[in-house]
């Protein structure tokens, strides 16, 4: 291991708020492995907590898996755009860091600190958690901003981090290819999820053999989760848990009335959010990652350590990672989806052996192995 650093994680939310998705554990998993390393990680981060909760307008400090983290208070927000009037500050009471991490693009954390360190002559590495590519709403808009006001965030970075090839291509529109390091996400490590019924099928009264399939994640438009609720529809006899918090883009109601329509009332349960969705994915047969865009898809990691085979789509990141050895991976569409679905179904060996081939995956990236290459990364620029 190379010196001992200072290094400033930066983030638009941060641990608990697991509303705003994969990032948050991606975060806090990197903070843990690194100060187990030996760094000093501190974090300045906003109050939010989710999508419809009020932040908090007062600051905090917590001491968090050895990195020590302040919620900045955050009288104004939008969605995950939080401003935290305090953040400057902020930056310049802490020990001048070795580094400082940029998380998230588009909102103020990630923009004032990038202009902080410029100012500072503090390098700075840029991750932008898969919001690069403008895509879903308003983005004629984000066009515009990332050619003015954002356009220095990415650029002036002395590295972007891509946690797949997909996100390395992205960036690539924007930033020197050079400038460019490839760090995926860790897995958990592998784990021996609760025998069947476990508390998913319990919850659903369902037995431990009825055919099962599982999204976790936030109902969010992008997700592929209409496509998905349709192929499940026309699987007879299967079930369909899709856990995960509302994003508010009203996606709610359609898919339950797309449900109706389909006449699959009593097959396709929206369950919300979860405290622990790692206890779930034992209860899967296989996890359904439908998403149109996913710069990686910490989900099908989670499910790939307890063993449970996935459907994914080549837009998903971590696809290339998982491509035959813990998941099928299909090209974006109702059609591939359901007729992959329907073959692993319906195939108790092939569920078995991308389940092994998972966790196998999940062993060689740790999040020790993955902190390590951060690490390395961190020192190419202190």
């Amino acid at each position: 291991m190379g010196r001992t650093l200072h290094i400033v994680f930066v983030a638009p939310a941060y641990w608990p708020a697991t509303a705003f998705g994969g990032p948050i554990s991606v975060m806090r998993g990197l903070a843990l492995e690194l100060t187990g390393l030996g760094h000093r990680v501190d974090v300045l981060t906003t109050t939010l907590t989710g999508i419809g909760e009020r932040p908090s307008r007062d600051s905090s400090t917590a001491e968090i898996d050895g990195a020590t983290v302040r919620y900045l208070g955050t009288p104004l927000r939008f969605r995950w755009f939080g401003v935290t009037p305090s953040l400057g500050r902020e930056l310049g009471a802490l020990p001048r860091p070795d580094v400082v991490h940029v998380f998230g693009y588009r909102d103020w954390v990630s923009t004032v600190t990038a202009r902080w360190c410029r100012r500072n002559g503090v390098p700075y590495v840029f991750e932008a958690l898969g919001m690069f590519r403008p895509k879903l709403r308003k983005v004629l808009l984000k066009r515009a901003l990332d050619g003015t006001l954002y356009r220095a965030v990415p650029r002036e970075a002395a590295l972007a981090i891509a946690a797949s090839e997909i996100e390395r291509r992205e960036l690539a529109a924007v930033v020197a290819p050079e400038r460019i390091a490839i760090r995926p996400n860790g897995f958990p490590a592998p784990y021996e999820p609760p025998p069947r019924p476990g508390p998913l099928r319990t919850r659903l009264g369902l037995d431990a053999v009825t055919p099962l399939v599982v999204s976790v994640g936030r109902v969010a438009r992008g997700k592929g989760l209409e496509q998905l609720v349709v192929a499940v529809g026309r699987l007879e006899g299967v079930q369909l848990a899709i856990v995960g918090p509302d994003d508010g883009h009203g996606l709610t109601p359609e898919l339950l009335r797309l449900r109706d329509r389909l006449g699959a009332g009593g097959r396709v349960h929206l369950l919300g959010a979860v405290d622990s969705p790692l206890e779930l994915y034992g209860d899967a047969d296989v996890l359904a990652l439908p998403s149109a865009h996913e710069n990686f898809g910490m989900v099908a990691a989670e499910a790939a350590a307890a063993g449970t085979a996935s459907v994914l789509t080549d837009r998903c990141g971590v696809a290339e990672l998982l491509r035959d050895r813990g998941a099928l991976v299909v090209t974006y569409g109702e059609a591939p989806l359901q007729g992959a679905l329907a073959r692993l179904l319906a195939d108790d060996g092939l569920r078995a052996e991308l389940g092994r081939g998972g966790r196998e995956v999940a062993a060689e990236l740790s999040w020790s192995t993955v902190a390590r290459l951060q690490a390395e990364i961190y020192e190419r620029v202190a």
